[in-house]
């Protein structure tokens, strides 16, 4: 992925709620003086993952966020979000607006499904008695028009690539194959994990069926984008038995269960100064009757009844930090420059929060910061326990770090 920018896309087919949840998960209840990305194209948008920010644990009163938002001690980290066009079967194929859907998703890090839960929706996206349609079969359809429209886009020339490497003398098969993939975001790991998965290392590419390439290619995806299904709209009647039925045919994906709508009306409402919510808690607060219509606390209360209680959140949060933190497997690291106080250079208080890979190093997190603070990493001190660490040194979630560099020459 590009460094310090996830990509998260939101797909389904059209009608289940997917751009109500592209609107809950980036309408932010606060002012965000400082946006982390400037230029957002109009299907882009910013949302947040969330985390305890460090100086809770720290037993600081308070932090001075820069780089993203910090409510009553939760960090809230900026990720990239699309919404691209809905899905209708035979998407592949150009149905609908299949081909600029798919073209959408090329890039994105980790996908999230979104189904509707209920069966209320048809498989072209129209309105249907709740319990009509079935979901899991809905979230197959999606995952299958994917993983074909990959496989057609690679094997029209399939055939070429596959003759060349096998007789052109190429020692890294795996990192040929990954440049050929790299439109898709696809990583020489990725295709060295899926040849494993498929068990196609040891054949020659000129002689794999057309079966096989479909079986890697969808081995390669699980990888590059993997999906978490969100399973929404589960404050209709009937949805919570499907919601089952979506993790019992789904075992290897997370299914999070959620109700956008529930969730674009508690920020609106939180934003509007008439109740307290964070987004991802399990409830709110009335703090202001005046500002709520007798329309508006039904709402409300239903929301808390139908969501809140029974699923301990509205699942949109809880979706996003599924798949950043438990997907791809992220974690968040605080730079700082002065260790004894974790402040920046201009004294405010754990500014950065930054989502980096379990398993980086100080080095990696210097290079997430500057190229030439990479280049020049001598060590770094871990702020909290104010031991010097190394390159070998495995960041840890909630870390706070000082990268000690070289002077610059010249």
């Amino acid at each position: 992925m590009e460094a310090g920018q996830i990509l998260v896309g939101v797909v389904g087919k059209t009608n289940v709620g997917k751009s109500t949840f592209f609107s809950a998960a980036t309408e932010v209840p606060v002012q965000v003086e400082n946006r982390p990305f400037v230029t957002i194209e109009p299907n882009i948008g910013v949302a947040y993952v969330r985390k305890r920010c460090a100086h809770v644990e720290l037993g600081l009163p308070k932090c001075d966020p820069v780089n993203s938002v910090c409510i009553d001690g939760w960090r809230f980290i900026p990720v990239k979000m699309i919404d691209v066009a809905g899905l209708v079967p035979g998407a592949h194929q150009g149905r609908g607006l299949g081909n600029k859907f798919l073209d959408d998703i090329r890039k994105a890090d980790v996908l999230l499904l979104v189904v509707d839960a209920s069966g209320s929706t048809d498989p072209e996206g129209l309105p249907a008695k709740p319990g009509t349609y079935d979901p899991v079969e809905e979230a197959r359809m999606i995952i299958r028009e994917i993983d074909e429209w990959m496989y057609q886009n690679v094997a029209r020339d399939w055939d070429k690539f596959a003759r060349r490497v096998d007789t052109g003398g190429v020692h890294d098969v795996p990192g040929a194959i990954a440049q050929r993939l790299s439109g898709f975001g696809v990583t020489r790991t990725h295709v060295a994990e899926a040849l494993e998965a498929t068990g196609l290392g040891d054949k020659k590419l000129s002689t794999w069926s057309g079966d096989e390439l479909r079986g890697f290619l969808k081995a390669v995806r699980e990888r590059s984008s993997p999906i978490v299904i969100v399973a929404n709209k589960v404050d209709i009647p009937g949805a919570e038995e499907n919601v089952k039925r979506l993790k019992e045919a789904f075992p290897g994906t997370p299914v999070v269960p959620a109700s956008a709508m529930a969730e674009l009306l508690l920020r609106r409402a939180a934003k509007a100064g008439a109740i307290k919510y964070i987004p991802g808690d399990p409830d709110f607060e009335v703090v202001d009757e005046s500002r709520l219509d007798s329309k508006a606390r039904k709402a409300l209360e239903i929301i808390r009844e139908r969501v809140l209680k029974p699923w301990k959140g509205t699942g949109v949060i809880q979706a996003l930090n599924t798949a950043v933190f438990d997907v791809l497997g992220m974690i968040v690291v605080y730079p700082v420059e002065d260790a004894s106080k974790f402040t920046d250079r201009n004294g405010r208080v754990l500014p950065d929060a930054i989502l980096i890979p379990r398993g980086s190093s100080p080095r990696d997190l210097a290079y997430r910061i500057h190229t030439d603070l990479g280049n020049t990493f001598l060590y770094a001190i871990n702020a909290k326990t104010k031991q010097r660490v190394g390159e070998t040194y495995q960041l840890r979630d909630g870390d706070v770090i000082k990268i000690v560099a070289a002077a610059a020459k010249g």
